[in-house]
């Protein structure tokens, strides 16, 4: 498979699956259907920024900024979720959680509101129509070299992915959050390239998945630290945060130190530079 074939057939089934979820979401909405629709979004912005590196289309930025918006949208109430899915798990063990739970229950209706009222408001049509008219240019699209531009925008991408890696420092977790973002974006396009590589190791996409999960284990406790001071403000006066202050504290100092642990292994998931093998050995 060519690369125009294989990113006409992406862009194609990225978009399908775009609008599968955001059907679903109107009909059936829920936090699932919600997840699944903010994926599909995800994983269609990185098949644009895919054709953005062989394709000089303004139709690309603008398609890029519509699925932005969309996504910043939905933020908060993925956030809020996340934290009450993780609470419902300990709330057992940690009775001082309740008046956080219900905290951000509250503020969880009000999030769902605002995200049904926002994925029913969506119009896709100027939308379909930049899709549509993309996909007849990737037809007539043709190149000499069909790997040295789709692995160059992965190199390019991987190289962000390692700046962000230079400036990690511990006690700073944005510097982490930053990285995952750059990872996310480069897992993704590594997801859509698969068919092209040669001989991957067999565990590949799954180690990237959890390289990710990890940074993004952190970064969840740390908008949960962030919750918990915005309820402080708020909670009755003789509501004490603190116990849950130390717990929320001593499981980000275990996740921030299992990350910084295995860190490294960013450098197995592509070639250090784009004249070298793709992958590196542990």
């Amino acid at each position: 498979m060519n690369v125009p074939t294989l990113l006409l057939d992406s862009l194609n089934t990225r978009w399908d699956t775009y609008q599968a979820e955001l059907k679903t979401c109107r009909r059936e909405f829920s936090e699932e259907a919600v997840h699944d629709f903010r994926v599909a979004a995800r994983r269609l912005l990185s098949c644009l920024d895919l054709l953005r590196a062989l394709i000089q289309d303004p139709r690309i930025q603008k398609i890029r900024r519509t699925l932005k918006d969309q996504l910043d949208n939905l933020d908060d109430l993925r956030d809020v979720q996340v934290l009450l899915a993780d609470i419902s798990e300990m709330i057992h063990e940690i009775s001082a959680l309740h008046p956080f739970q219900e905290y951000l229950q509250h503020k969880e209706k009000k999030l769902l509101r605002a995200a049904r009222k926002e994925i029913k408001s969506l119009k896709i049509a100027d939308l379909s129509t930049r899709i549509r008219k993309l996909n007849k240019a990737l037809e007539t699209f043709t190149q000499t070299e069909p790997d040295t531009g789709l692995f160059s925008a992965v190199d390019e991408a991987y190289a962000v992915v390692k700046q962000r890696y230079a400036l990690i420092d511990p006690i700073q977790p944005a510097t982490i959050h930053r990285l995952r973002i750059a990872f996310k974006k480069f897992r993704y396009m590594i997801e859509i390239i698969y068919p092209t590589l040669e001989n991957p190791p067999a565990d590949y996409l799954k180690r990237m998945h959890n390289y990710q999960a990890a940074m993004g284990d952190i970064q969840d406790i740390e908008v949960a630290l962030q919750e918990l001071a915005d309820f402080g403000e708020i909670a009755p006066a003789d509501y004490d945060p603190d116990p849950i202050r130390s717990y929320y504290k001593d499981r980000h100092a275990l996740a921030l130190s299992h990350y910084i642990e295995d860190k490294g292994e960013v450098f197995t998931f592509w070639r250090s530079a784009p004249d070298q093998h793709f992958f590196e050995e542990k």
